[in-house]
């Protein structure tokens, strides 16, 4: 590159430097940044820069003056991200289970690289790893960008669909014939990825995990008007507890011991509405009976148990007898 064009964007490459190499702990000397502009084959002298900033701080970018020994620095404090911000969103990545082990490290490396260097350093020093049990699928972020460009275009799409073997191979559904679904939304749900497709031919709710779907299609046709209609159906879809692992749709009412209010709220939302009745607890709540469900109900033994409608209450007495007996 030309000297010349160097020159024009030599305010940019300063804003970037500072804000990926400093912050209030570790400033960058006049001196030092006039060294690392010269590296990128741009001028610069030590009388110019402060005039650089100045013109900087004119246009809103905020540059910190300070002092280093007896050398005036500078350095960028107000970021996008805070530091438990980005620590948040890694702690997040690492447990998400649908992200690969190559795709989470990764990801990792670019949010800790939103708080700058040193602070990258700190994040990643500190990093905890977890004991999750990561999906192999790499082609999850490529699948994630297909779906997301049908939903922006409002077109249907097409994809291979699997299971796994006892061997972890994977068995594609259908003869390997491709499904062709209206997508309404992604949806991230107990640790996993999903696409909320509606059907107009059967008005009925269908999910598909993304990490089981291969070669990933956007497809020309438009989705139809009554799938464009039916957004109101994400919300009160997630808001069901295991509405994911399919199942009969009921609203029942628990009893619960008072232990278990955690694990009540922690299920079905802060919203629900909880009242106490002698020495237990009750809520009612829409769920989908599945064996999801079943498996977390019975977690709590008799602490917890459904006590309407009748219908709920028999397949409760029925599924607990072949759990206990």
């Amino acid at each position: 590159m030309q000297a010349k064009n160097c020159q024009k964007i030599k305010l940019l490459k300063i804003i970037e430097i500072l804000r990926q190499d400093s912050d209030a702990e570790n400033p960058i000397t006049t001196e030092e940044l006039v060294s690392r502009l010269k590296a990128l084959n741009i001028s610069s002298e030590r009388r110019t820069v402060a005039k650089d900033v100045a013109v900087l701080n004119e246009q809103g970018y905020e540059v910190l003056t300070t002092r280093r020994g007896k050398e005036k620095a500078y350095y960028v404090e107000d970021r996008s991200f805070s530091v438990p911000e980005i620590k948040i969103l890694i702690d997040a990545v690492q447990a998400a289970s649908f992200i690969t082990e190559k795709k989470s490290a990764e990801l990792i490396d670019k949010l800790a690289d939103l708080g700058g260097g040193h602070r990258a350093e700190i994040l990643k020093g500190n990093l905890v790893r977890f004991n999750t049990r990561k999906h192999r699928n790499e082609s999850i972020y490529y699948n994630v960008g297909y779906l997301e460009e049908a939903l922006q275009k409002k077109c249907k799409v097409s994809f291979l669909y699997f299971d796994l073997d006892l061997n972890g191979r994977r068995v594609y559904r259908k003869n390997r014939e491709r499904y062709i679904v209206e997508p309404v939304a992604l949806i991230f749900s107990e640790e996993n990825y999903y696409l909320l497709t509606y059907s107009p031919k059967h008005k009925d709710v269908v999910v598909y995990r993304i990490d089981r779907m291969e070669l990933v299609k956007t497809e020309d046709e438009p989705i139809c008007k009554t799938t464009r209609q039916r957004q109101e159906i994400v919300g009160k879809f997630t808001s069901e507890a295991f509405r994911m692992y399919g199942g009969d749709e009921e609203r029942v009412t628990l009893r619960f011991d008072p232990q278990l209010i955690g694990s009540v709220y922690d299920r079905f939302g802060e919203d629900i509405s909880i009242y106490r009745d002698g020495d237990a607890l009750y809520t009612t709540v829409n769920i989908q009976i599945s064996p999801t469900f079943w498996g977390w109900i019975f977690q709590f033994g008799n602490k917890m148990k459904i006590t309407a409608p009748e219908s709920a209450v028999e397949k409760f007495q029925m599924q607990k007898g072949l759990i206990f007996e």
